[in-house]
């Protein structure tokens, strides 16, 4: 008689459910397929960080076997609902220092996934936006203060890892109906580029960001790609299909009986610039040869 086929329950906790494609798709290339061997429990908290907490508990009432965690906010809520259910995190920087794992290459707990270096990552993205804008000498950075990694990032950029020849003005924008006031601020301070750190509530909203950016003439700099495919004129982050592909080999091991705690945390090698030139002819930017030959995507 043939033996039923196990069906896996996999929970994912996200700030945008349709940007979940590029990981079911590398779930099914390793044989993960939905409704014949796995259900996905698919959370969205819709841009609101807030909602994590009770999101997580939701698919930890339902005994998943594994949540998959896309964001900061995300992997801290699932680490508050559950310290049983095997936790895979994406997109979130620095678990060390925040205190998620004890270190990458033992987490010790039952989190672990891929990493971003948050600190690292921003001063470059500031110093591609610098490239871009050579002549500008104030940039403006848009951070959420309910993010649990900015204040290390706004930190060290404003100390440690300060751009020569480049006044930083810090912006906070905690919702959306903060976005009209930020840039209106970054207008009075004569910004003439603007950051925004990587965060489920901009991104969710990330085409208002740029119709802003756009309206007031100011180049944008996002972390994933989809601010660029707004209208943004640059992203700079970790490829999209490779966290996913490595998301969906952590999920695979753990289904298949490996520990989370021994799993090494993994460093993304590979990373996407992307270049909106539409945009940049819009801002009246001419873009240096040497960054549009760099780029990964030209759009």
């Amino acid at each position: 008689m043939q033996q039923p086929v196990k069906m896996y329950r996999v929970g994912i906790l996200t700030a945008a459910a349709g940007s979940t494609e590029s990981l079911r798709q590398s779930l099914r290339d390793l044989g993960y397929v939905e409704g014949r061997n796995v259900i996905l429990e698919i959370r969205d908290t819709e841009g609101r960080p807030e909602r994590a907490n009770d999101l997580a508990l939701q698919l930890a009432r339902l005994k998943v076997d594994v949540i998959v965690a896309t964001n900061p906010a995300a992997v801290f809520g699932a680490k508050r609902a559950t310290a049983t259910i095997p936790i895979v995190m994406m997109h979130t920087p620095d678990p060390v220092q925040l205190g998620l794992v004890a270190s990458l290459a033992r987490p010790g707990g039952n989190i672990t996934g891929t990493t971003t270096l948050s600190v690292e990552l921003s001063v470059k993205q500031l110093e591609l936006l610098k490239e871009a804008v050579p002549r500008a000498s104030r940039m403006a950075l848009v951070w959420n203060p309910d993010n649990p990694w900015h204040p290390r990032v706004v930190k060290a950029l404003r100390d440690e890892h300060r751009l020569p020849g480049v006044q930083l003005q810090i912006v906070e924008a905690r919702r959306s109906e903060d976005f009209n006031a930020a840039f209106q601020a970054m207008i009075r301070e004569r910004a003439q580029g603007v950051l925004v750190l990587a965060d489920p509530m901009t991104f969710t909203y990330r085409s208002r960001l740029a119709d802003l950016a756009a309206k007031h003439r100011l180049p944008l700099m996002g972390g994933p790609r989809g601010y660029t495919d707004a209208g943004g004129l640059m992203s700079y982050w970790a490829d999209e299909s490779e966290l996913s592909r490595r998301a969906a080999s952590y999920v695979d091991r753990i289904l298949k009986g490996a520990s989370p705690e021994s799993l090494p945390i993994e460093q993304p090698t590979k990373y996407d610039l992307v270049i909106n030139l539409k945009t940049a002819k819009t801002l009246g930017l001419t873009l240096p040869a040497s960054l549009s030959l760099r780029a990964t995507v030209v759009e």
